[in-house]
């Protein structure tokens, strides 16, 4: 699956080696723009190749994929740092996976939003008028001090 990596020569004799792990690691980006079913977005090595993006997601993860197109995603560069040099953020490889016909995601909702129900309501009200009282509390003024503000202290 990579092409710049160095096996160890097979020698007569010697048990065969295979390797089973990958020196490549994907990211599964949710997509900025609105995207088919059928269509995953990955941010990916720039070293990795669309084939074999292709090979990993079907051998490792048993994903039928259709087609692959990537394109090179170019770092900013507008950036200074304190000494006004530009500092370049890093290139980096997207991928649009299409998957294979009849299969679909849908990018998993990680953080619902909570429905609130009718009995609940009058509690939450509670401890936020609480918690405001408490607020109100500590940022009124302390008649002991006599006007001398709270960041002085005696």
């Amino acid at each position: 699956m990579a092409r710049n990596v160095l096996y160890p020569l097979y020698q007569l004799g010697n048990p065969q080696l295979r390797v089973f792990r990958t020196n490549f690691f994907i990211q599964l980006v949710r997509p900025g723009t609105a995207q088919p079913e059928d269509t995953v977005q990955f941010r990916i090595p720039m070293e990795m190749t669309r084939v074999d993006l292709k090979n990993y997601l079907e051998r490792i993860y048993s994903v039928p994929v259709a087609s692959v197109r990537t394109r090179v995603q170019h770092g900013s560069n507008r950036k200074r740092d304190h000494r006004n040099v530009r500092v370049k953020k890093p290139d980096y490889k997207v991928a649009y996976v299409q998957l294979a016909h009849g299969q679909t995601f849908t990018f998993p909702d990680l953080f619902p939003e909570k429905k609130l129900s009718p009995e609940g309501d009058s509690v939450d009200k509670d401890v936020q008028q609480e918690l405001l009282e408490e607020q109100r509390k500590r940022q009124s003024q302390d008649p002991r001090r006599g006007g001398v503000p709270a960041w002085f202290g005696l």
